[in-house]
């Protein structure tokens, strides 16, 4: 058998999966026994779960979650923080991705919003869709420097391709003007085509009068809350669980 040539030409293919994988049938006198077509079907399915794998880590590192170990199967329902699951298990199909909608997570501090949507944002990254994380100050400061360095066109370009776009801790301090311009750009690119998580203490009945511009904050809420999904979590702060949280 020609086999290292094989290989080789495997390799040049980038192909490396389906070569280890034919490699492992060569040891495995099970295998051996298995007819041509069910070798193939696993020489395949091989190659293409490590290309899965590998796309699903190339997403995860450029999505730069806060909260990277965040996922779906580990939130947790603790009766006090009302959240439901069948909502949970609806935003899990990452359908509202597919139909454009957004996410907004609203709550007192250290109830779990930044590890909700950071959840939500890796399970989109595991259907295939990009992420990024970005905390709403960090947010505004790199539209800022890009406005400064000539770049803001190409920043605003690189946020309308994300799939998902994660804005955490929006609405912590007062919103200067610029800022608010910048977010009005930044989601009146993305909407209708792309989706937005958005994290908050304040509930989404307070953001117009944060917004303090009628004009803008009309604009802007309107292409952030029409189309969006709710999740009110509530309780104490799970930085300091009380050992009734802890029972519960």
């Amino acid at each position: 058998m020609l086999t290292e040539p094989t290989l080789a030409k495997l390799r040049d293919l980038r192909l490396d999966a389906f070569a280890a994988a034919w490699g492992d049938q060569q040891k495995n006198r099970e295998l051996a026994q298995l007819s041509f077509d069910e070798r193939l079907g696993l020489l395949v399915d091989a190659e293409c779960l490590a290309r899965e794998n590998k796309r699903l880590a190339r997403l995860l590192k450029e999505a730069k979650l806060r909260l990277g170990q965040a996922c779906i199967e580990d939130i947790d329902y603790p009766p006090r923080r009302e959240l439901d699951k069948a909502v949970v298990r609806q935003l899990a199909t990452c359908r509202w991705v597919h139909e454009q909608q957004n996410v907004i997570i609203t709550g007192p501090t250290g109830v779990g919003k930044t590890y909700v949507a950071c959840a939500f944002a890796q399970q989109a990254c595991r259907k295939g869709f990009s992420a990024l994380y970005r905390r709403a100050s960090r947010l505004f400061d790199e539209m800022a420097l890009a406005r400064a360095d000539g770049s803001y066109v190409r920043v605003l370009a690189k946020l309308a391709r994300i799939d998902v776009l994660v804005i955490d801790d929006w609405g912590l301090t007062p919103v200067a003007e610029q800022e608010r311009c910048d977010f009005l750009e930044i989601l009146e690119d993305r909407y209708g085509q792309k989706s937005t998580i958005m994290t908050s203490q304040l509930p989404p009945k307070t953001w117009h009068q944060h917004l303090a511009d009628e004009n803008l904050a009309d604009a802007i809420l309107d292409r952030i809350l029409n189309n969006a999904q709710r999740l009110a979590l509530k309780g104490p702060s799970r930085r300091r669980p009380d050992k009734e949280e802890q029972t519960e």
